[in-house]
């Protein structure tokens, strides 16, 4: 039985490794919608086309809460275009991993934020010390099973409502997925976010107060429930929201929709872009394998065949 042990265990290797790409591709907003008119995301780290995306230079995770790439990406850039949207406008966004595929992770919330561009214009504006407040926060489905993110991994968009009563002004939209599938240990969350940019229109006056904005990195700390969590893999799951919460002036007006990919309206995305012209780069930017401790029952996360992958080498 121990001389059949290693080929065993070299096979379950093999075969599991084979599956290692689609983790280490990670990945970033390829396309955005708006009111049904889509408008393309630039290839990491390509050349430059004009979108209204701010292009990031990686298709690897932002790792730690202090990161200033937490603000809006990987080295993000300014875009050269600012798209019309209204009071009430249908947002989709679609996530791709960085060759392409679609999204590779399940577990974990997505967030949307937004910021006023001031008295500049989004193509010229440093959001460095930009102030943010939150629009939407997506997590579980009923039942606390299964993660809204599990409709990016099936390849629909993350779909987000711009609030009813906003100001209007130029905007950046901070659309963020972060994947927990590594939360069980300190500093193992990893963080995507994404900056579109978008002039509101309409007559409306609702803005967010001082306390409900936050800064990024500022808005969270590594140690924040809902970013380190020892009990990320329990069933069923409870989740704690980082961040502030969605402000007041969007919560009276229901200014956010579930994630799904299957709404009727949603529109049919274009062929998918090219792959990004360097691969993610490795050490504290990868995703590592975690042994995890729990039941492996068809699982339907990659990161979860990985993760009893590993138990079993250390059985």
């Amino acid at each position: 039985m121990h001389g059949a042990l290693p080929v065993y265990l070299a096979s379950l290797s093999l075969a599991l490794l084979a599956l290692l790409p689609q983790v280490q591709a990670h990945g970033y907003v390829a396309q955005v919608a708006i009111d049904g008119k889509v408008y393309i995301g630039n290839v990491p780290n390509a050349q430059p086309t004009p979108s209204i995306v701010r292009q990031i230079n990686d298709v690897s995770p932002v790792k730690g809460a202090s990161n200033p790439y937490l603000n809006c990406g990987q080295d993000a850039q300014k875009a050269t275009l600012v798209a019309d949207a209204n009071p009430g406008s249908q947002l989709n966004f679609w996530w791709k991993g960085g060759d392409g595929s679609d999204w590779p992770h399940n577990i974990g919330p997505i967030m949307t934020y937004m910021t006023s561009c001031g008295s500049t214009t989004c193509d010229q504006y440093n959001s460095t010390n930009a102030e943010w407040f939150k629009i939407e926060e997506t997590g579980l489905e009923p039942g606390n099973m299964t993660w809204y993110q599990q409709n990016i991994m099936d390849g629909g968009p993350a779909n987000v409502t711009i609030p009813s009563t906003l100001q209007a002004g130029q905007y950046l939209i901070r659309h963020e997925i972060i994947a927990l599938h590594l939360a069980n240990e300190m500093g193992g969350a990893e963080f995507y976010p994404s900056c579109t940019q978008v002039n509101v229109g309409g007559s409306q006056v609702g803005i967010a107060s001082a306390s409900e904005e936050v800064t990024f990195p500022g808005g969270y700390s590594d140690s924040d429930p809902g970013i380190y969590d020892p009990t990320i893999f329990d069933t069923p799951v409870q989740y704690t929201f980082p961040g502030p919460p969605v402000a007041a002036f969007v919560s009276a007006t229901s200014g956010s929709t579930p994630t799904s990919g299957s709404t009727g309206s949603v529109p049919t995305p274009s062929s998918p872009p090219p792959s990004p012209t360097t691969t993610a780069t490795t050490g504290s930017a990868s995703c590592k394998l975690r042994q995890q401790a729990f039941a492996v029952q068809k699982p339907r996360s990659l990161s979860r065949v990985m993760a009893a992958w590993i138990k079993s080498l250390g059985s």
